[in-house]
């Protein structure tokens, strides 16, 4: 699926036709061509397992649900997760994808996260350990002792108040513009934590959550909640607090909460 995606989406990411605006999508943001682009080809791909017999269902961020003959398991599909990075040109964008055989994110059994620039491939299944390339994340060992050194955010700029005392405590900060990839990053200790400071869907972190607890790591609300529970839909948002290790995880909390 994402070879067909890379191929369809590279030649639009930047140009005029790429950014056509077409529909409102069902998670409410505005298809771009590039948008419709990759989740045909996603489709086209679910459309020859379906000829086979497997039955499933599809949750699309652009098309919503469709069912193949049965409610699980239930692909989530977020066709190009950065999608304002492919659309201004920003080479920072992937796809990703995720089964789920349950309503909550705790029933994620594998993920697959895709950057579309340069092919890297993330994948994890449940109890299976996370893979980078096809080889086991090995988690980059800290420098810096107990110091936060780099982190990544997901934020509106007002929202940045609210991760006040994480970016006050952090060496340098990180913005990249899509979420999936920037847990993947974090899972494998590139980041010492990675923080969604606003409400974000929980639909487009499934994968790349499954990837980090795979990997080791921990993520929570801002409030220090598990995310397991929460369900497994469009409309489902909430902040994110997530770090390679319990002991990051924690001081990534210290840091938000002032201490």
């Amino acid at each position: 699926m994402s070879s067909r995606v890379r191929a369809s989406v590279l030649p639009l990411a930047g140009t005029d036709a790429g950014r056509a605006q077409l529909t409102i999508g069902a998670g409410g943001d505005r298809t771009m061509e590039l948008d419709r682009a990759a989740e045909a080809d996603v489709f086209a791909e679910l459309d020859v397992l379906a000829a086979r017999g497997e039955k499933f269902s599809v949750l699309s961020e652009e098309a919503g649900h469709r069912s193949f003959g049965a409610d699980y398991p239930l692909v989530l599909v977020d066709p190009v997760d950065g999608s304002l990075n492919a659309k201004q040109g920003v080479p920072f964008f992937g796809v990703m994808l995720a089964l789920v055989d349950g309503p909550t994110i705790a029933d994620t059994v594998a993920g697959c996260v895709v950057n579309l620039i340069n092919g890297d491939v993330w994948t994890a299944i449940r109890k299976q350990g996370a893979r980078r390339g096809g080889k086991p994340i090995e988690v980059m060992q800290r420098t810096e002792g107990k110091r936060l050194e780099l982190i990544a955010l997901e934020s509106t700029p007002s929202a940045l108040a609210v991760a006040r005392g994480l970016v006050q405590r952090s060496g340098k900060i990180r913005i990249l513009g899509s979420m999936a990839l920037a847990i993947t990053h974090t899972a494998a200790g590139s980041f010492d934590a990675f923080c969604a400071p606003v409400p974000v869907r929980v639909f487009d972190m499934a994968a790349s959550l499954l990837i980090l607890a795979e990997a080791g790591g921990i993520a929570t609300d801002l409030a220090g909640n598990p995310l397991g529970s929460l369900p497994c839909g469009l409309e489902t948002r909430s902040s994110l607090i997530c770090a390679p290790s319990r002991d990051l995880h924690a001081t990534a909390m210290r840091a938000l909460a002032g201490e």
